[in-house]
C-alpha cells in the first residue's frame, strides 16, 4: 500500500498499542483516503515529515551510506558505479528516488498505489531522461514483479500491509533479484514497553517490531546479511527509531 510514508518522523507517542494482532486493524481503504489527502507535491511530503527540514537530507544520506556498505558485503557486486535496475517500492511522489536512488541506480522503477503521486512521476524530468523507467500505479500487496533487479528498496510502506501480505511481498521479492540483487527495507521501529506492534489509525499502518520483521523474513526465506539504525537524527525530537535491513535469499 502507499507511499513512501512521512511515518519516519513519527513522534513515540503518535501511536497506539492494541491487545490483538495490531496488523488485524489495518484497512487498506482508509489508507488509500489518507493518503489521497496528502497534495502530491514534495513540499508536501517533507511536511508530512514533521516540518523537520534536516529530515530528509539525513535520512537520504544515512541510505546512501547503508548501501555502500551492504554492497561491498556481497562477493560479486559492484561497489563502484551505479547498478543497473532499482525498484523503489512505495515511492510517494519520488522523494528517494530523485535523492538517492536516481545517484546509485541507472534506472528505478517505482511501484506506487496512489496515482495523483505516479502522476508527478510520470511528467516529470527523471522520467522524461529515462532515470525512472516503469512507473506501476498499484500496491506493494499487489505487485508482481516480472523483472530483476539488483536492489529492490522498500521504505516507510510495510506498515500498510497485514503480516501475511508482508510474508508474500518478501517471497515475491525473493525471486526478483539478480544473482548479487539486495533488498533493503527501511521502516520505523515499534517502542512498545511491552514489546508489541503498534497500530496508527490516523493512516491505518503498523509499526512492528524487530523482533516482528526477522521472523517475517525468516519465514519467507530471506537472510538478513546485516542491520543497523539511521544515526543523525536529533534525540530531543524523540522520533520513532528508523532501522535498515539487507536482505539476501537464503543460500
Amino acid at each position: 500500500m502507499p507511499s513512501e510514508r512521512a511515518t519516519g518522523a513519527l513522534a513515540e507517542s503518535s501511536s497506539q498499542s492494541t491487545n490483538a494482532a495490531a496488523d488485524s486493524n489495518i484497512d487498506h481503504a482508509a489508507s488509500i483516503r489518507y493518503w489521497n489527502s496528502v497534495p502530491a507535491t514534495s513540499n508536501a511530503m517533507l511536511a508530512m515529515l514533521g516540518n523537520y527540514p534536516w529530515y530528509s537530507r539525513i535520512d537520504l544520506r544515512g541510505s546512501k551510506t547503508f548501501l555502500a556498505k551492504v554492497r561491498r558485503m556481497i562477493p560479486s557486486c559492484p561497489t563502484e558505479g551505479k547498478l543497473k535496475l532499482a525498484v523503489d517500492c512505495g515511492a510517494g511522489v519520488g522523494r528517494v528516488t530523485e535523492g538517492f536512488l536516481s545517484h546509485v541506480c541507472e534506472v528505478t522503477d517505482v511501484v506506487e498505489p496512489v496515482a495523483k503521486f505516479t502522476q508527478v512521476l510520470h511528467d516529470g524530468a527523471l522520467k522524461r531522461s529515462g532515470v525512472v523507467g516503469d512507473i506501476y500505479t498499484l500496491g506493494i500487496e499487489s505487485w508482481n514483479p516480472d523483472k530483476k533487479y539488483d536492489l529492490i528498496w522498500t521504505q516507510f510502506c510495510v506498515g500498510h500491509l497485514t503480516d501475511i501480505q508482508l510474508l508474500q511481498y518478501f517471497i515475491r521479492c525473493r525471486g526478483a533479484l539478480t544473482e548479487t540483487g539486495i533488498v533493503v527495507v527501511k521502516e520505523n521501529m515499534s517502542t512498545d514497553p511491552h514489546g508489541d506492534d503498534m497500530y496508527d489509525d490516523e493512516d491505518s499502518s503498523v509499526t512492528r517490531t524487530d523482533e516482528k520483521f526477522r521472523s517475517i523474513f525468516n519465514e519467507a526465506g530471506m537472510t538478513v546479511i546485516t542491520s543497523e539504525l539511521q544515526l543523525g537524527f536529533p534525540k530531543n525530537f524523540k522520533l520513532l527509531p528508523v532501522r535498515f535491513y539487507a536482505l539476501r535469499p537464503k543460500s
